[in-house]
């Protein structure tokens, strides 16, 4: 069923509900995608902070559609797709159509989070795509050499501390990685093959080598549905509906301004290496 189909077959139910226009439903997904939040990252994006708005968002009697605004650079595999299937399980449930829009950057876990609406946006400027994995880390080795340090580990398990920072690189570690980035850039392929189908203008080795367009490439190439904002879009489709937004709630300490950092060195080291990260990660577009 298409968007329109499902906009057509909701709006009388909502409507028999009274003289209270329709609602759409906005989620912000915002920042780094991974598992574990930072006190020193701007924002980060994981099932376990966002589910609840998610939830929200499609929890509202008078819902004609629900809106992803999507800004992130991407990060954790699992989770960009825990995210995703979440909203489609409740798209489904709720038969609610989708709607993304794409704003600063939805590349590589951020489009996958994209691919969750059954139509994409974004403006012309926007950057979109980088279809592939990447892993990054700190070769350390020469760094306890020059400190005198020597590290001890002790394993059960040839294979337990594959790629260690403190250690130096193998070569068939290496190899190892290349399989397991092939397996889940396969995975990543499917899934917006499965999402976008036909809708695809371009070979899989132009769409999939990890390359990033703006909005108004990724157009042409199908990865993307239309220009617009959320503004715009909604004027144009939904110009009768209340725009609300579901924001994630914040635990107590968070709102009250306290972080639970630690000032613990091994700790500080931790978090300065994963504020990097995320620079590394936003730089590469340039913001």
């Amino acid at each position: 069923m298409s968007v329109t189909d499902k906009i057509a077959a909701r709006l009388p139910r909502v409507m028999d509900r009274g003289e209270r226009p329709p609602v759409v439903a906005a989620v912000r997904l915002h920042g780094v995608i991974t598992p574990q939040s930072s006190p020193v990252a701007r924002n980060t994006i994981s099932l376990q902070n966002v589910e609840t708005a998610i939830n929200r968002a499609f929890d509202n009697e008078r819902l004609i559609a629900v809106a992803l605004l999507i800004n992130s650079p991407g990060g954790a595999p699992t989770q960009s797709a825990l995210i995703a299937e979440r909203i489609r399980e409740l798209a489904n449930k709720k038969h609610v159509p989708v709607l993304a829009f794409c704003e600063d950057v939805a590349a590589s876990g951020g489009y996958w989070l994209a691919c969750a609406g059954d139509e994409i946006y974004a403006h012309g400027t926007s950057l979109v795509g980088s279809i592939g994995v990447v892993s990054a880390g700190f070769g350390l080795n020469g760094l306890l050499d020059k400190a005198g340090v020597e590290r001890r580990v002790y394993t059960a398990g040839e294979n337990k501390v594959r790629l260690d920072p403190f250690q130096a690189e193998k070569p068939e570690d290496v190899e190892w990685l290349k399989g397991l980035h092939a397996d889940l850039h396969d995975q990543f392929k499917a899934w917006v093959k499965e999402r976008r189908n036909n809708k695809l203008k371009a070979t899989d080795d132009e769409l999939f080598a990890g390359e990033v367009w703006t909005g108004s490439k990724a157009v042409e190439l199908g990865l993307v549905d239309g220009i617009g904002t959320i503004r715009s879009v909604l004027a144009k489709r939904f110009p009768d509906a209340e725009l609300t937004v579901a924001e994630p709630r914040k635990p107590l300490l968070a709102k009250l301004g306290l972080t639970g950092a630690s000032t613990r060195s091994g700790d500080l080291v931790t978090q300065v290496l994963a504020s990097l990260e995320e620079r590394a990660r936003w730089s590469r577009f340039g913001l």
